[in-house]
């Protein structure tokens, strides 16, 4: 993008990358800073005041500082999104390769389990898995069922961490190789366990738990914690607790 574009000019821009399909939604300055941060390829920022976004990285991310300043460029948000984020900015970014990131799920050995979502159906939840996942430095998120993981408010669910890990959706018989470890109420105290780094963490939807196909293809059905009459935890939770009980990311210094 030119710097002497007028917001004109960056308002159809906008609008015709947005209609190629192949980019993400990168909505607010926490997903575009992330995205930057993990080698997203960003191809245009926007936002209503330019000059605020970069002293607003200089605060926040001053890492990621110069490649927001090169990119961000004035238009009004109104016009180009549903509701704009607070921080006023929103980007578009190219989607990872699906087969660079097909390779990255069926490499072994791994050194950190991946995490499969059977049958999400909020949005938010599963960005929230997403930003978990990059946290704990899983090998990735995978989503069984209708729902796209790439959502734009799955994207800005999860910060757009979605570029620190490996997002995709796939069917049953295309999972990665690994042990398959389902959490369901009736499985194994998950305190009894050791959870192995090739493990794929399976978790069911929010109302209706794993699928009869999915338990029916898992090596192990593992519980968590909870106290009685309670009766379940959210799936961000959920994943969350099994991640924890795992391990967490390793110091590579």
């Amino acid at each position: 993008m030119s710097e002497d574009q007028s917001p004109e000019e960056v308002v159809q821009q906008w609008r015709e990358a947005v209609g190629r399909g192949d980019l993400v939604l990168l909505d607010g300055f926490h997903a575009l800073k992330h995205a930057l941060r993990f080698g997203a390829d960003v191809r245009m920022a926007v936002a209503d005041d330019p000059d605020g976004v970069r002293a607003l990285a200089g605060e926040l991310a001053p890492d990621v500082e110069a490649d927001v300043a090169r990119l961000v460029r004035a238009a009004s948000l109104k016009g180009l999104l549903p509701r704009v984020h607070p921080t006023g900015v929103a980007a578009l970014a190219v989607r990872p390769d699906r087969g660079a990131g097909l390779a990255a799920l069926a490499k072994t050995p791994r050194p950190a389990p991946v995490v499969v979502l059977d049958n999400p159906r909020n949005l938010g939840n599963v960005g929230a898995v997403v930003r978990l996942a990059a946290g704990f430095g899983a090998t990735g998120v995978v989503t069984r069922g209708d729902l796209d993981p790439w959502h734009p408010n799955v994207v800005r669910a999860g910060a757009g961490l979605h570029f620190a890990t490996t997002v995709e959706r796939l069917d049953l018989d295309e999972l990665p190789p690994g042990p398959l470890y389902a959490l369901d109420p009736e499985g194994e105290d998950i305190r009894t366990l050791t959870l192995p780094d090739d493990a794929l963490l399976a978790f069911g939807s929010e109302r209706h738990g794993i699928s009869p196909e999915l338990r029916e293809r898992a090596d192990h059905l593992v519980s968590l914690p909870m106290r009685p009459q309670v009766s379940s935890y959210n799936l961000a939770t959920s994943v969350a607790m099994a991640l924890f009980h795992w391990g967490g990311p390793r110091d590579t210094d």
